[in-house]
């Protein structure tokens, strides 16, 4: 068995990558499968991802865009009721920051819309494969509505005014926690999860060093009695986990895996939510290794975006 701390890496090098590698490096956390990733896997995966239907991978990549149009045209945008995208006005444009699958899911729910149509067709021209499937040219609206969309560069969104920062600025973060951590973190309902998946990472392969990793407990002193009896039952639990693999699948087997296993898990959401999740998860109140992965997390939020926390 492996022991390991707990930990977190907010992932700014994915914030300079494109659509399609930010994707990529993000889907593969379910399946622990980095090491396929290649110069030219990133295409081939995201494709397969969206032919599948698997949504929450498409969840994993926002864009932000201004939009030019009537008031008219914004309104009808409105009476369709959009979910999940965050909209606002400022100055002479319209601010929409929206994920790929929202996007997706919105035009095949109100691509009758000009503002729609016009959103979906300008990501559409450089992204095609994000929207395979679901981009059908359009109904002639956007040529006929002279509406204007353009894509926001991260430092123009990171350059907004506090409250819209928290709006429009989403920030992903990858932590390695217990698994009674992340049942807690998947409650905060705005945010998008991608987490290693026990049902299908077989944890005798070698790229798992033919071991279960658990995350140590903050609860219990190495040396002491209680640590003692902890480690005894990981082992044993290792033990009875291999030996169930040997004629179980992985999902089968999971079945006796504990809270204390390690777990990687993506979470994906803008300022104003990491703000959310501070307050709630941060405070004396708190689940003890909630806080002790969140409280620095929360202080090297604030020193980066001081105004919005």
């Amino acid at each position: 068995m492996i022991i390991v701390d707990p930990s977190y890496e907010i992932q700014d090098t994915l914030d300079q990558a494109s659509l399609v590698v930010r994707l990529e490096a993000c889907g593969r956390i379910c399946y622990k499968s980095e090491g396929l990733i290649t110069e030219k896997s990133a295409m081939p995966f995201v494709k397969k991802i969206a032919e599948h239907g698997h949504n929450s991978v498409m969840e994993m990549a926002v864009v932000t865009l201004g939009v030019k149009c009537t008031d008219d045209q914004f309104d009808a945008l409105l009476a369709r009721e959009p979910k999940y995208l965050f909209i606002t006005r400022f100055d002479s444009e319209i601010l929409v920051t929206a994920s790929i699958r929202s996007l997706r899911e919105l035009y095949q729910r109100a691509g009758d819309t000009a503002m729609v149509e016009s959103m979906v067709g300008f990501m559409a021209e450089g992204h095609s494969y994000l929207f395979e499937g679901v981009w059908d040219g359009g109904h002639g609206l956007r040529e006929k509505s002279d509406i204007e969309v353009r894509k926001l560069e991260l430092s123009e969104v990171e350059a907004l005014p506090a409250e819209l920062l928290a709006q429009h600025r989403f920030c992903g973060v990858k932590f390695i926690v217990n698994r009674a951590v992340t049942h807690e973190i998947v409650r905060h309902r705005p945010c998008s999860f991608l987490q290693e998946s026990q049902r299908y990472c077989r944890y005798s392969q070698d790229k798992f060093d033919n071991q279960v990793t658990f995350i140590n407990p903050m609860f219990y002193e190495k040396g002491t009695d209680e640590f003692v009896l902890w480690q005894k039952a990981m082992e044993d639990t290792e033990k009875i986990y291999l030996q169930l693999l040997d004629t179980s699948t992985p999902q089968a087997a999971r079945t006796v895996l504990p809270n204390s296993c390690k777990t990687e898990i993506i979470v994906y959401c803008n300022l104003a939510e990491w703000r959310h999740i501070f307050k709630l998860r941060t405070t004396p109140a708190a689940e003890p290794s909630m806080r002790e992965i969140m409280i620095p997390l929360a202080a090297e939020m604030t020193e980066r975006y001081p105004t919005v926390f």
